[in-house]
């Protein structure tokens, strides 16, 4: 994993200032889902691991599957990828691309699992605390997971906060073993 994480680190981060500079940044954030939808569908995975397969042949074979989505930018940033053997890492770019962008754009995206349903004024109450906690604009997704016998768990980026009764009760446990 760390290894694919460094080798999509270059190619995220020139994607990432060709489009910043180019003010194209949900543009190709469109373009980089798309494509690492296509690298993990599963005739076109084949494909693209085909020694048989010119790196040119694969590169335009994707830039085929984008339509609309793809300018010569994005054309010549799958060359690259192609040339260099890098196509697998798509999806790795993909989600390094994102990172930046969020970083850049002063957003994140938390994701509430919840015991039961959360009410309208929680939702706001919760993504206003964590808006003013992280200082970004929060995008909010809540779920229940029947599962959980009480409270929530919210993950927002690397952190996770677990304020379950199961989690509580793992703390209490904990906290009584080192006494």
């Amino acid at each position: 994993m760390a290894e694919i994480a460094t080798i999509a680190r270059p190619y995220a981060n020139a994607i990432f200032d060709i489009a910043k500079s180019a003010r194209l940044l949900d543009r190709f954030s469109r373009l980089l889902a798309i494509l690492a939808a296509a690298t993990e569908e599963v005739q076109l995975k084949t494909l693209l691991q085909s020694p048989e397969v010119s790196a040119e042949q694969k590169a335009f074979r994707l830039a085929d599957v984008c339509g609309d989505e793809i300018d010569d930018r994005g054309r010549k940033f799958l060359q690259v990828l192609a040339r260099n053997g890098r196509l697998p890492v798509v999806p790795e770019i993909r989600r390094q691309f994102e990172e930046l962008k969020a970083l850049e754009e002063k957003t994140l995206d938390v994701e509430v699992l919840s015991a039961f349903p959360l009410s309208d004024a929680e939702i706001e109450g919760l993504r206003t605390a964590l808006q003013t906690k992280f200082e970004k604009q929060v995008t909010l997704t809540s779920s229940v997971d029947q599962h959980l016998l009480g409270g929530a768990i919210i993950r927002a980026g690397d952190m996770v906060i677990d304020g379950t009764v199961r989690g509580r009760l793992d703390k209490l446990a904990e906290t009584l073993i080192r006494r």
